[in-house]
């Protein structure tokens, strides 16, 4: 049985979806974004990843972001993507916005990793092969790298956009000082910065106390935030136990002695207060990180359809009262 062509829904940008400006350009990201750095692997199954990304542009996410060594395995995620592109998107690469990054481990030896100008181009190049791109929307230096001369990497995201091999560049989890070496260097050279991408989430606000909000802003940039659930900790995934098949439980990224019982009483108060809101502590902690005009978008991690719609509920409530945000701050405090 031939499967059918997939048709997106004619109401995906009517649907819902509410778009933001990214700091001083043309373009608008949907306040949600998908992010696909688990789950879209090669130990995922296809199908599911099909019917993620179909859910996803759907309902107007028209941001895909990647990087070379989302998976698992190494570049899978990627090959995944470029799978749903043949399949379903091609007719439609001029509604989607596509990210990827280079920056962490990827090959062995001493090529493959970190910032060289080697690095990010040879990576990009696998990237648009392995997502049968001729172009990606956005390419990210994925972290700063404190030995290789910060105008090296900047000047192959210059010559990366030059190329045509991205339409826009972005720096994430860059410090401070960095980040404003690579505003100017690029504004020099006509190359703006785009985005920056951060950790940011009501557990972790580093980009909010660390200044670095503000001065993507006074810099035209604008901000994404990744991890905006924490892994899963600002959900009810946690809440009555760990389950056996979460992320925790198998050993990741989220290590079992960082649920301690002092955070799980504050997790248990921000789901009460979310609940008075009428929604779920995940709805919630999205709409926390979106209430800031200057965040952008916040990149969303899901592991099924029904995952990604209860996320997508985020976007009908960012307005918070005076006492529900002195009401968080007094929990986490």
């Amino acid at each position: 049985m031939i499967p059918p062509i997939y048709s997106p829904a004619a109401d995906r940008y009517d649907n819902g979806m509410k778009y933001r400006r990214c700091g001083r350009s043309g373009i608008l990201l949907p306040e949600i974004s998908l992010g696909l750095w688990h789950n879209f692997g090669d130990v995922n199954p296809l199908a599911n990843s099909l019917a993620m990304a179909h859910h996803a542009f759907d309902h107007g996410i028209t941001h895909f972001d990647l990087a070379n060594n989302y998976g698992p395995s190494y570049g899978s995620a990627e090959e995944t993507f470029g799978q749903i592109m043949k399949k379903s998107f091609a007719p439609y690469r001029d509604e989607l916005f596509i990210s990827s990054k280079a920056g962490y481990d990827m090959w062995p030896g001493p090529y493959g990793n970190w910032g060289s100008r080697k690095y990010l181009m040879s990576s990009l190049d696998q990237s648009l092969r392995r997502m049968n791109l001729e172009y990606v929307d956005l390419f990210y230096t994925h972290r700063y790298d404190p030995e290789t001369p910060l105008e090296e990497t900047l000047q192959a995201l210059v010559d990366i956009v030059r190329q045509g091999k991205a339409l826009y560049i972005g720096i994430s989890r860059y410090p401070k000082e960095a980040a404003q070496f690579a505003y100017r260097y690029l504004e020099e050279r006509d190359v703006h910065c785009l985005l920056y991408q951060g950790k940011y989430n009501l557990l972790n606000r580093e980009p909010e106390e660390e200044g670095i909000l503000r001065q993507a802003q006074e810099n035209g940039t604008g901000f994404i935030a990744f991890s905006p659930l924490a892994q899963g900790l600002l959900t009810n995934r946690y809440l009555n136990g760990i389950p056996a098949d979460s992320r925790m439980a198998q050993g990741g990224s989220l290590k079992e002695n960082v649920l301690t019982p002092a955070l799980l009483g504050k997790l248990k108060a921000l789901d009460k207060l979310a609940g008075q809101r009428g929604q779920t502590l995940a709805e919630m902690a999205l709409a926390w990180v979106l209430k800031d005009e200057m965040v952008t978008s916040v990149i969303i991690g899901a592991s099924s359809v029904e995952q990604l719609e209860d996320n997508l509920k985020a976007i009908g409530n960012t307005q918070f009262s005076e006492e529900e945000l002195k009401a968080i701050e007094e929990i986490l405090d």
